[in-house]
């Protein structure tokens, strides 16, 4: 018989948790009986979750990964038993702008460097040692398609991923011995508010991107993170990366003058 891990004994820390991948990710994770630190920047979303998960399986925290201070202070408060951290979704990101490199707004490059990559990194070296203290753990980092196959417009958005991948991957080789697993998570086409987000509230733009197509849903991508979390802990999963079927790889782009 092959034994998983009871998730009844995961304390799960997750950014990002206040829509998408992350509030998702939550919600499975504690109907599954495990506990949950749900961190992000909008706290009448998270007191909604904690509403809705429970004060005894949900600890909140308003938090902006972008500050490190902030990330820091977060987690040195964080009360028992939620304290006992064994599994961290560094899962805040986001995409903004669309637009060629020579148009793009620099801040919106920066806010996207800030947030998918420093706030990242911080999140899961200020974690990393409390999880080899307790004996092991997970650490699942959120990346995309993107970092594998960039596209017209996604430059930065697509660089931040590639970054994301490539530090999974490297600390991977820095936890050996450590009992610490690591999994990058690649989503393609996926309907959340990402989109939105992108185009600054502009629910055309947006809806058009999952028009006519079937694009996978936030629970998808949190049963896939769930999974590779719940294996054996002598089996590591390097990456998932999953595409809706209405999505495909396409072809070089070509210009033709």
């Amino acid at each position: 018989m092959y034994q998983l891990l009871d998730p009844s004994r995961f304390v799960v820390f997750i950014t990002g948790a206040t829509s998408g991948f992350g509030a998702a990710a939550a919600r499975r994770y504690v109907a599954a009986g495990a506990k949950v630190i749900a961190t992000g920047r909008r706290q009448d979303r998270l007191v909604e979750l904690q509403e809705e998960l429970g004060k005894e399986n949900c600890h909140i925290i308003a938090l902006d990964v972008r500050d490190r201070a902030a990330v820091e202070q977060a987690i040195a408060d964080i009360p028992a038993p939620f304290d006992a951290i064994n599994i961290v979704l560094a899962n805040a990101g986001l995409a903004l702008g669309l637009q060629p490199a020579a148009e793009a707004s620099l801040d919106d490059w920066q806010t996207m460097i800030d947030t998918n990559v420093s706030g990242l990194v911080y999140t899961v070296r200020l974690l990393l040692p409390g999880l080899i203290a307790r004996g092991g753990g997970h650490v699942v980092t959120l990346g995309s398609v993107a970092g594998e196959y960039a596209y017209p417009g996604g430059s930065v958005y697509a660089a931040t991923k590639a970054f994301v991948k490539h530090f999974a991957l490297a600390i991977r080789s820095d936890l050996q011995g450590k009992n610490v697993r690591v999994t990058d998570i690649e989503p393609g086409l996926t309907e959340t508010e990402f989109s939105l987000v992108r185009f600054k509230g502009d629910a055309d733009k947006a809806g058009n991107v999952y028009s006519g197509t079937k694009a996978m849903t936030a629970e998808d991508i949190a049963e896939s993170i769930f999974w590779a979390t719940s294996l054996p802990e002598h089996v590591n999963v390097n990456k998932i990366q999953l595409m809706a079927t209405t999505q495909a790889i396409g072809a070089f782009d070509i210009f033709r003058g």
